[in-house]
């Protein structure tokens, strides 16, 4: 997983809309950019509301919320347009930015494995540089734990 203090990787994916959004577009800005394994599912969908319930908290310091799944398009879009999330998702289909982030990871449930997206949370600087790192991130608490440490910052 990348580290506080490194380079964020560079990317360039689509929006829920199609339309390509790269990192260094927002050179300048402060970003949260979170990753979340599945559109749809109740984990993501408390992560994804709270910070929808939150964004003015955001703007007040300054930032710029992106969200990343694994998901094709339509289903971030179809997970965006049902939730009225006021914020932009990304969709990394063939999940290369999950693993330059280093949240790819083979994932265990119900005995069953298989890799998938970890739930983590980078605060990058308007340089480029990632200032703060959440590891297994909670649903219920990310919006506390990135305004506390962007308060921090």
């Amino acid at each position: 997983m990348i580290a506080s203090g490194k380079k964020a990787p560079a990317f360039k994916l689509p929006d829920e809309n199609g339309e390509q959004l790269s990192l260094s577009d927002l050179k300048g800005e402060t970003v949260v950019l979170y990753f979340y394994p599945k559109a749809s599912t109740p984990g993501c969908t408390t992560q994804a509301c709270g910070v929808r319930d939150h964004l003015k908290d955001y703007k007040k310091e300054g930032v710029r919320v992106l969200g990343v799944s694994p998901d094709p398009v339509a289903k971030v879009k179809k997970f965006h347009d049902a939730q009225k999330l006021n914020f932009t998702l990304l969709a990394d289909e063939d999940h290369a930015v999950c693993e330059k982030y280093g949240v790819w990871a083979e994932k265990s449930m119900y005995g069953k494995k298989y890799w998938g997206a970890l739930r983590a949370t980078f605060i990058i600087d308007g340089t480029g540089t990632v200032r703060h790192v959440i590891e297994k991130v909670s649903p219920k608490t990310h919006d506390e734990e990135v305004l506390e440490a962007l308060a921090a910052l």
